[in-house]
């Protein structure tokens, strides 16, 4: 076995008429365990076949409470102990390394990790996972097939009841899996698992946070933090604003904001910004965006790219109101600003 093993989490989850997982739910995953404990863990089970993903019945659930409990875990013997007797599918997903999700038990695993902020943003390979990941109608009654959705419908209401179908995705909300501590989310429908949410960290109503993506903490999310954007602490985005994942047109560019930064309402990024900076209300900056520098002394520095700037701190990105342009201006001298941006030209 693997002495770099990844991560491990017995959870409980469903499957469609099939006997395909539509989802699971990890109560306690486990992050770089080591190898006495995963070999101790799976004594007695079928482990050896290569299988990553072991469904469990209760003779099994039995043997891994033995073997938890030998090992001091309480954690796991506590969600062990609670899925016995349970009519739902249950599994062991073993990942010995950060590969790419090999199946939806695997996938789900590694969305926990993020949303229980045991591993950061581009902190775990989630290649392929869109393959992976069944698009499945989310309701009242849990997750379902959408093939199996119009009888499941009809059943409802042939018994005077609504089957409520909130929505029709791959990722389900993070707060039905998960709700970090020290946060505050308006709307759950709108941070999706997988979002990793800081602590101390508030999303408003219109606030959105996609999978692989969040903030450290201490932030006031009023827009859009698309697919693998951090944010940093103390960093504000005002409503109605955005910031351009990999998966909406940044290309190979990862954005990212630094801390204490501000972007402002319905304003944008398309690339990286550093600590303390500035985009106004309704400015959005993309990496062709022509702007005029002005320095400390109020002097223009010329005219650059915005992708020349992406990651510098201390930037106040606005438009000149009465000639339209787009301005940055920079804490230092037309000199030494020139002089950092071409240093490796």
């Amino acid at each position: 076995m693997s002495k770099d093993f990844f991560s491990y989490a017995v959870g409980v989850g469903s499957k469609n008429a099939n006997g395909q997982w539509l989802e699971v739910f990890y109560p306690a995953p486990v992050l770089n365990p080591s190898e006495a404990e995963v070999s101790g863990l799976t004594k007695g089970l079928d482990y050896n076949n290569g299988k990553q993903d072991i469904e469990l019945d209760d003779t099994a659930l039995n043997i891994l409470i033995a073997n938890a409990e030998a090992l001091g875990l309480a954690a796991q013997v506590t969600a062990l102990n609670a899925l016995l007797g349970s009519k739902q599918p249950r599994v062991l997903c073993l990942l010995s390394q950060d590969d790419a999700a090999a199946s939806t038990p695997e996938a789900y695993l590694k969305l926990h990790l993020l949303s229980h902020r045991l591993v950061k943003p581009h902190g775990t390979d989630l290649s392929g996972i869109f393959a992976v990941l069944p698009n499945v109608a989310w309701t009242n009654q849990g997750a379902i097939d959408l093939a199996e959705l119009p009888a499941r419908q009809l059943e409802a209401r042939a018994k005077g009841e609504l089957l409520q179908v909130t929505s029709v995705d791959k990722f389900p909300k993070m707060a039905d899996y998960v709700v970090p501590s020290g946060v505050r989310i308006a709307a759950t429908s709108r941070v999706r698992l997988g979002a990793y949410i800081g602590e101390g960290t508030t999303i408003m109503h219109e606030g959105f946070c996609n999978f692989n993506a969040g903030t450290a903490g201490t932030s006031m999310i009023e827009g859009r933090i698309s697919a693998g954007v951090f944010v940093g602490k103390g960093s504000d985005l005002g409503g109605g604003c955005s910031t351009m994942g990999t998966l909406s047109g940044g290309g190979n560019i990862v954005i990212a904001v630094g801390e204490e930064s501000l972007i402002g309402a319905n304003a944008g990024t398309g690339i990286p910004l550093g600590d303390r900076c500035t985009i106004e209300s309704g400015l959005y900056i993309t990496s062709g965006t022509k702007v005029l520098l002005i320095d400390e002394n109020k002097q223009q520095a010329g005219t650059i790219k915005a992708r020349e700037l992406a990651g510098k701190s201390d930037l106040l990105f606005r438009r000149n109101s009465l000639t339209g342009a787009i301005e940055c201006l920079t804490n230092k001298t037309a000199i030494a600003l020139n002089e950092e941006l071409h240093a490796h030209n």
